[in-house]
């Protein structure tokens, strides 16, 4: 049997207002679920799950993250994902207000931070144009949840002092954005649904000097029971990506130091959640992830 936490007793906090919505008493709260694991949401999304009326949830929301709500919300899939929305946003938008307008507390729930790349801000407008009360609760974005996974800091003094969080997927009909021109000495750059545009985002960095032997770290399905972390040189990103089916829900950590290290990695790393990273001894097993990549 599986044992959901509440704040009230496993936690010693209170909650209050656990009943239906009261009309006229609608609110919205964006919630960040974090990368996947659900020990990693902060006690304020928890409170807020186990308030919930009604829960609109993402496909990267994990169906242990949802357990933790209150038995009696209704849980509603919207479905989005990199390149296909099952809802569109602006139908995401309107039933969101809806709901809250029937004196409902509704949740938005998130996978990562909502503020990071997760149109938030979109959905605080709305709620805010009808006059709804909102809040935006943050979480632990891919970027941290990765870095973490691979047993590595985003900063570094002396070596990365700058940190740009940037994504390879832009607006229907707009240009792509420009995700490498902070490229420069002493910067680490996280690409968030960069997957499809790796070729562009090499080439790129290439472009701006960055050393083709440089390590890439690519972290997929971080915090999810598939997680694998992989590392190999920029100038094979790409090919490193297709050998391993690296598709959509992927981030790419490029570090770019300072001081350039005197040696570089040249292999990939495939490991299990919750094991320590380390290089692979075992490149030439059949099936296996972990390949030898030559600088």
């Amino acid at each position: 049997m599986t044992l959901v936490p509440t704040l009230s007793t496993d936690l010693g906090l209170p909650v209050t207002g656990l009943g239906a919505g009261t009309p006229g008493r609608g609110r919205i709260v964006l919630v960040g679920a974090g990368p996947g694991a659900r020990d990693l949401l902060t006690l304020r999304a928890l409170r807020h799950l186990q308030e919930a009326d009604v829960i609109f949830y993402d496909r990267l929301v994990e169906a242990d993250v949802l357990d933790l709500a209150r038995p009696g919300a209704e849980r509603v899939f919207v479905g989005k994902h990199v390149g296909a929305h099952a809802w569109p946003q602006g139908q995401i938008n309107a039933i969101i207000v809806a709901e809250a307008r029937k004196g409902r507390r509704v949740v938005r729930l998130k996978s990562g931070d909502p503020g990071i790349f997760g149109r938030a801000g979109e959905e605080l407008e709305v709620a805010r144009a009808a006059g709804i009360p909102v809040e935006l609760v943050p979480g632990i974005t891919a970027a941290s949840a990765a870095a973490a996974a691979l047993g590595r800091s985003l900063t570094e003094r002396g070596q990365s002092d700058t940190l740009v969080l940037t994504t390879g997927t832009g607006a229907a009909d707009n240009p792509l954005p420009d995700c490498v021109r902070h490229a420069a000495p002493g910067t680490t750059i996280a690409f968030y649904m960069a997957v499809g545009q790796a070729p562009r985002i090499t080439a790129g960095l290439l472009a701006r000097g960055m050393p083709p032997g440089l390590e890439v770290q690519i972290a997929v399905e971080v915090e999810k029971s598939s997680q694998r972390l992989l590392r190999c040189p920029l100038g094979e990103l790409a090919t490193v990506l297709a050998r391993n089916g690296v598709k959509g829900c992927a981030l790419i950590l490029a570090t770019w130091p300072s001081q350039r290290p005197a040696t570089t990695a040249g292999d990939t790393i495939d490991e299990e959640r919750g094991s320590a990273p380390h290089l692979s001894q075992d490149p030439g097993q059949e099936g296996a992830m972990a390949q030898k990549v030559v600088a």
